[in-house]
């Protein structure tokens, strides 16, 4: 085998130019007029097309590799990735035949022996080819041919459709809401609303959710209603959190869904350790968490990567890589390829999937959650999407992205239209439905959002309590100070909320 790197010198390339996120999703990339060059996008069974974890292809016999293709892959290349022969051979790193290597001076080193090898190799910093995407529909609805996907019956389709629009309705009224200064806070799923749904209709409802704060579509399929979540951005006495938390962090015992709390992925490390006392308690269900791109580029990520790795806890790590962390652009914030390779670097099968794409999302988690619990095995899912709201209605997105970036996502690459066309196409579904879904939830979301508003707030004393059997004497102190503080200044507090 040919020598990949004769002096460590040449382990130098130059970045030449920055390739937007828009150049992710070619027009072109998933249509090809030939058989072969569409292959890649027409594996066997699809838990074939998940790249497996480091050990898997180092010691397998038989490793599940996605299968790569010239015609995608050439697409797929950008040039900050490019670098010398040596990353187009990265296959060969880890060959173990006995040509290449001599095995009797092999290192018999905890995880498997090691083999050794007389010339000196650097791994590439990454592979010339990008990971591939997984996607079933194309931009026009249409199944691309020769998919492998799960198959959908009517009724589940529609319920997926008629949710994706009902929170996408939910998100303009209750952002309208605020900008009306009717509640201080919100965040929309505005062009992320197939990675809440489709999910959500893969996984059983004995699921563990551990989100982070983009996520309500999770609840809406499990039966969470309308009136909950006006009542828990409003912070009215029938929020479930009693007002104790800010607009959107919802949560649900009911449901299955830990509440959210806003600081960025101190969840997903809390996700393995719930997941590892399912596997304790040989559950037949497992624990799927959400995250950012933003978030995985904090240290719990890595963290609950290695956590869930070495424990094999049945957690499903979901990553909306929507191409901005607030205002940073993915190109900005890490030099990796996406999100995907992080996961085999810990050992951890991983897929990389169209996030715009509903049937390509549920195929995606439905196969990921059977390994998940079958296998006993983590399972990363990265869904590329775009952000097409603001990140929050604290942001103002303009200052830092170009206003025809975001219409080309909103219009051109989405989701809810993407999928509604594949749903008409089978007959399920007409414009007289969509007429009158659209007009009963506007109405429903107007009285409940104006009855919500007007309920009584929480009392006060709740603020103390349902933490301690027997309230401590700092939080006694801290109520009594609150209430002395409130008597000398009456007007700075709201005077709907019952001392």
């Amino acid at each position: 085998m040919a020598v990949w790197l004769a002096k460590s010198r040449t382990i130098t390339h130059h970045l030449k130019r920055k390739v937007g996120f828009t150049g992710i999703f070619h027009q072109d990339l998933w249509t090809s007029s030939s058989s072969s060059s569409s292959s890649c996008m027409q594996p066997g069974p699809l838990s074939s097309i998940f790249i497996p974890g480091f050990h898997e292809h180092q010691y397998s016999s038989t490793p599940r590799l996605f299968p790569f293709n010239s015609s995608i892959s050439t697409r797929f290349s950008l040039h900050r990735f490019k670098s010398t022969k040596a990353a187009s051979q990265l296959e060969h790193l880890y060959s173990t035949d006995d040509d290449d290597h001599d095995n009797s001076q092999g290192l018999d080193f905890p995880g498997g022996k090691v083999a050794c090898i007389s010339e000196m190799r650097f791994l590439p910093e990454s592979a010339g080819k990008r990971i591939p995407c997984y996607r079933v529909l194309d931009d026009n609805g249409e199944i691309i041919v020769g998919s492998d996907y799960e198959q959908l019956c009517e009724e589940i389709a529609v319920k997926m459709y008629t949710n994706m629009v009902s929170l996408q309705m939910m998100d303009t009224m209750f952002y309208e809401a605020q900008r009306q200064g009717r509640i201080s806070f919100y965040m929309t799923s505005t062009g992320e609303e197939a990675i809440n749904i489709a999910s959500a209709a893969a996984l059983s409802a004995d699921d563990i959710i551990l989100p982070q704060y983009r996520e309500p579509g999770i609840l809406l399929w499990r039966g969470f209603t309308i009136e909950e979540f006006a009542s828990q951005c409003f912070g009215n006495k029938d929020d479930c959190g009693k007002g104790r938390q800010m607009p959107m962090h919802y949560g649900s015992k009911k449901h299955n869904f830990v509440t959210i709390s806003s600081p960025i992925a101190t969840q997903l490390s809390q996700a393995v350790g719930v997941a590892y006392s399912l596997k304790m308690d040989k559950k037949d269900a497992c624990v799927v968490t959400y995250t950012g791109d933003g978030g995985t580029s904090e240290g719990d990520f890595h963290a609950a990567l290695n956590f869930a790795a070495v424990t094999e806890a049945p957690v499903v790590f979901i990553c909306r890589n929507n191409g901005w962390a607030i205002s940073t652009n993915i190109s900005e914030q890490f030099r990796s390829d996406g999100i995907v390779v992080r996961g085999q670097a810990y050992g951890i099968r991983s897929i990389r999937v169209d996030g715009n794409d509903a049937l390509a999302v549920y195929s995606a988690i439905h196969t990921a959650r059977e390994m998940a619990i079958s296998e006993q095995r983590p399972v990363l899912v990265e869904a590329l999407s775009y952000r097409v709201g603001h990140h929050s209605t604290s942001d103002d997105s303009t200052k830092y992205r170009s206003v025809d970036e975001i219409e080309y996502w909103k219009m051109v690459r989405n989701p809810v239209n993407r999928f509604r066309k594949w749903v008409e196409r089978n007959g399920w579904w007409s414009e007289e439905e969509e007429s009158e879904l659209r007009s009963s939830m506007k109405k429903q979301l107007l009285q409940v959002i104006q009855v919500a508003e007007k309920k009584e707030k929480p009392p006060l004393k709740e603020l103390f309590s349902d933490v301690y059997d027997i309230t401590p004497p700092n939080l006694r102190e801290q109520e009594k100070q609150l209430r002395e503080t409130i008597i000398r200044h009456p007007q700075d507090y709201p005077s709907d909320v019952p001392l």
